[in-house]
């Protein structure tokens, strides 16, 4: 990738001439900052008066916009005082990952005698002082002291240049190879880690590295001291391992070779509370934490994944580039990924996706049952399923319908399969969020209580003799069964929104659900034609059961979902989360439920109090029952 090479530092230190001497071994092109001045800048300095940010400002935007023209063709030398912060902030804009800074640092005195000798400047000697007073130290630049040789100042700079990878993937599983395969595709110099055990793990992260064209310029490391000092400052590292106490483990490997400044990436599906604690423990280290988000498998992680960073938005613009270039594009071609907000809300917005998620499984292998009750072969659902797309497509249905045609032998591979369904633990965890928030996600539990149901194997087959299943009969059509699975679809998804809604409430975290929406339309595993519908629905109001449309959907759909999950119990077939949408529904619009019961029965053991109907004032009150 290309890169705008500033090489900085006070007037005098030697910029001119390294700054050329760096073009000519590296052949490409150099542009000294000074001759970009406006007349009225040089004619200031000529008569001994300083510039000042005003008479700065319109000097650095135009060494901007010369370093984004170079960076379209080549790489670039570009050398220019750049004393403050906000000088390399502007002389950076919207190129930050493609800029790198070299300081030359050198003692007032040492530079005074270079410039007392230098001849043909505008600039006075005595405007040198006021340099150095407006010096802002660098925290993401390469400090090279002047006192060196010319030719040795270059050669550190150009092995600096030659050796730094400008990120770094530490952990090479399944998601961490594809990632780094994709970061690699894109353009960026990248340095990868796996660790090594020797006589049953070894050579792995070079291993990887030889065995993909496109990672031939990336270094494979073992070491993780090698691995760490084979990055740019600040270091940008994405973790792809375990989440829990592995991450912690391997942040505390990590810390001894970090510098101030450093960004590591947790890509992992840590709990979000977890995030929150290893930020805070870093931030005390001065090492800055993103908890990332990153959703659509091995496929996703290598072609373009839906990404959703959470932390310090300040330091997520250091890694902004990088997680933007490898996510997947929404139908505008912009990037699936985000600012989330603050803290943890990256990974807990990842996690109730993986809750959605659950319940878009749990609903399609439901609508499965059903089906295979009726009789129909796995074939017959796959095509009955390929219809649906017009009205209901999604990544899930699709990839059940290449799962229901797929054959082993003479029968299909899903009569094969052991009917038990694990978990990795994010389902848990938007559970438990949930009912800390009181939020009522009720679809997320109860898909995630299936899957435990479905682990009780031996005993299901014995409860099967033990019990006998009277069977009546489905009078369902393939209409009804797709409105019904359309219902429980848009309550999951209100469920799911409505939690994430909560945490932003609770956590205080700035969050735009409109956008979260628009991000999981491409790369995640929950990407379908509803969630491209809710992006616009969003944008009016968060909560989607009371926008006009998704009323007059759900209008159309109730009549479905009550014949379904009726049919079904009066056929005992198990259909948890159909049958929770609809219960859930019922009890959501009852403007008068049946909550006035356990109000009293809480005041009449607990003395908890209530309010009552006939006080508008919000008084609570006390009954000796």
């Amino acid at each position: 990738m290309n890169k705008a090479i500033f090489i900085m530092g006070v007037s005098g230190c030697g910029k001119s001439t390294i700054g050329q001497l760096v073009s000519q071994r590296l052949k490409i092109p150099f542009f000294d900052g000074d001759d970009f001045h406006p007349q009225s800048n040089v004619a200031k300095m000529s008569s001994g008066v300083p510039l000042d940010d005003e008479d700065r400002y319109g000097w650095l935007v135009t060494l901007n916009k010369l370093a984004k023209k170079e960076l379209q063709k080549s790489s670039c030398v570009i050398v220019c005082s750049a004393l403050k912060q906000t000088y390399r902030d502007i002389l950076s804009s919207d190129i930050k990952n493609q800029v790198k800074w070299f300081h030359l640092v050198g003692s007032f005195e040492q530079i005074l005698e270079r410039v007392n000798n230098r001849s043909n400047h505008f600039m006075p000697t005595d405007l040198l002082q006021s340099q150095f007073n407006t010096l802002e130290q660098p925290e993401d630049a390469f400090e090279v002291n002047i006192g060196l040789k010319p030719e040795e100042i270059v050669e550190i700079i150009t092995e600096e240049l030659k050796m730094k990878s400008e990120f770094g993937l530490f952990g090479l599983g399944v998601m961490g190879k594809s990632l780094s395969r994709n970061l690699a595709q894109k353009g960026f110099n990248i340095s990868i880690f796996n660790r090594e055990v020797k006589g049953t793990e070894e050579n792995i992260a070079i291993n990887f590295k030889n065995s993909h064209k496109e990672l031939q310029t990336a270094q494979a490391f073992s070491d993780i001291e090698a691995f760490v000092n084979s990055l740019q400052t600040p270091r940008r590292i994405m973790l792809m391992v375990n989440a829990g106490k592995i991450t912690d483990m391997v942040i505390e490997d990590l810390i001894p070779f970090l510098s101030d400044g450093d960004v590591l990436i947790d890509g992992g599906n840590s709990n979000y509370l977890d995030t929150k604690t290893r930020y805070d423990y870093l931030k005390e280290k001065n090492i800055h934490f993103i908890g990332v988000g990153v959703s659509g498998g091995e496929e996703g992680a290598l072609k373009g994944p839906s990404i959703m960073p959470g932390g310090n938005k300040e330091i997520y613009n250091l890694v902004k580039p990088y997680l933007e270039k490898i996510a997947a594009k929404d139908a505008n071609n912009a990037p699936c990924c985000t600012y989330v907000g603050e803290e943890g809300s990256g990974h807990f917005v990842k996690m109730v996706h993986n809750g959605i998620e659950y319940v878009e499984m749990q609903l399609l292998a439901e609508v499965y049952t059903i089906f295979k009750m009726i009789g129909y072969t796995p074939d017959r659902i796959a095509d009955i399923f390929e219809s649906w797309k017009l009205k209901a497509n999604s990544y899930l249905l699709e990839i059940t319908i290449d799962i229901l045609r797929k054959k082993d032998g003479d029968d299909w591979l899903v009569n094969k399969i052991v009917d038990k369904a694990g978990n990795k633990g994010t389902g848990n965890w938007a559970t438990i969020a949930t009912a800390q928030l009181g939020a009522p996600s009720t679809l997320i539990a109860t898909a995630l209580f299936a899957r435990f149901t479905s682990f009780y194997k031996e005993e299901r087959i014995q409860a099967s003799k033990n019990f006998n299943k009277e069977v009546l009969e489905l009078k369902l059509n393939n209409d009804d069964v797709l409105n019904a699975y359309q219902f429980a679809r848009i309550i999951n998804h209100y469920q799911g929104i409505k939690l994430i809604s909560e945490a932003g409430k609770a956590y205080k975290w700035q969050l735009n659900l409109s956008e979260i929406a628009r991000i999981w339309t491409n790369g995640c595993i929950i990407r379908s034609n509803f969630m491209v519908q809710l992006i616009s629905v969003l944008k009016e109001d968060d909560n989607i059961l009371a926008h006009k449309k998704i009323i007059n959907q759900v209008k159309s759909l109730k009549p479905s979902i009550k014949k379904v999950v009726a049919n079904c119990i009066l056929n005992e077939l198990a259909v948890p989360c159909l049958s929770d949408s609809v219960n859930f529904f019922n009890a959501y619009f009852t403007a008068n439920s049946s909550a006035n019961i356990i109000q009293a029965q809480r005041d009449y053991f607990g003395a908890h109090t209530y309010q009552r109907t006939d006080d508008a004032t919000g008084k609570f009150y006390h009954t000796n029952w």
